[in-house]
């Protein structure tokens, strides 16, 4: 019946209708009863080389063939890891980009590259915002990631290494020609800019429908209000519980700022098809 109604173009109200007509919104609630969390993720673009220079001189590493054995950040970046270098990065946006997951690396070159998942170390997300404000290095309502990657980018060094080494999880990639699509998230499909979350996947299904409104944001810059219809399509290792949401906002530096200012109390329905 979808696919009939899309076949027509259908208006606004027409897709409203039918949602209302074929399916019954569910409220998820957390165990406290206390509102959800709403963040936001990109696939970012960061300049890259093909070897190491003062500036870019942390590595893009692949899967390690001594993988449960790598131990955390600070020993991978030890040099615990048996991987191979696929580019070299700016050691800022190199943490940035294990924290989205995937990302496009661009070269003097020209040359394009898609950096995707492979593998991780195992070890627990910790989110370096809150010490970092606690610190005193910068304001509670000021962590937001562009915030986050400019202090990073102006204390290069041992100073920022330290705070990156707060996060103990490190990600591995693969990487293969830009194709210019979206990201592909844990489905398997690309995921739509502004219309896929990344969830629990303990908690939803991949696929299901979902009603987002999210109102209220306090970091600075933050928007108003995300309010709509998005699609379960992926997951992350700080996505946990039954009212959590990553939304996925697209790619570059546009959707990058953005992401970074979404930290918003957050209600979630499921929308589950009548019959």
């Amino acid at each position: 019946r979808a696919r009939d109604l899309a076949a027509r173009r259908a208006s606004p109200s027409d897709a409203r209708a039918f949602l209302e007509t074929n399916f019954v919104a569910t409220e998820a609630r957390t165990d406290d009863g206390r509102a959800g969390l709403l963040t936001a993720y990109f696939a970012p673009e960061y300049p890259a080389r093909r070897s190491p220079d003062d500036e870019f001189d942390a590595p893009v590493l692949s899967r390690p063939a001594n993988l449960s054995e790598v131990g955390d950040r600070a020993a991978i970046e030890a040099g615990s890891a048996q991987s191979q270098a696929l580019a070299w990065m700016r050691a800022e946006d190199l943490f940035f980009l294990q924290i989205q997951g995937s990302g496009t690396l661009s070269f003097p070159d020209g040359a394009r590259l898609r950096a995707a998942y492979a593998a991780d170390n195992g070890k627990p997300f910790v989110g370096i915002a809150r010490p970092m404000a606690e610190r005193g290095l910068l304001p509670a309502n000021g962590t937001s990631g562009d915030a986050i990657r400019g202090w990073l980018s102006a204390h290069r060094g041992a100073e920022a290494r330290a705070v990156m080494a707060l996060n103990p999880r490190y990600i591995f990639f693969v990487v293969s020609p830009d194709d210019g699509k979206e990201a592909t998230g844990a489905a398997g499909v690309p995921l739509p800019a502004r219309r896929s979350v990344a969830v629990d996947p303990s908690r939803w299904t991949y696929g299901e429908a979902v009603w987002i409104e999210a109102d209220g944001g306090n970091l600075i810059g933050a928007r108003a209000s995300y309010r709509g219809l998005v699609m379960a399509l992926d997951t992350g290792s700080a996505i946990r519980g039954p009212v959590r949401a990553d939304l996925y906002i697209g790619r570059g530096d546009a959707a990058g700022q953005e992401a970074g200012s979404v930290r918003h109390p957050l209600r979630m329905w499921r929308l589950t098809p009548k019959g």
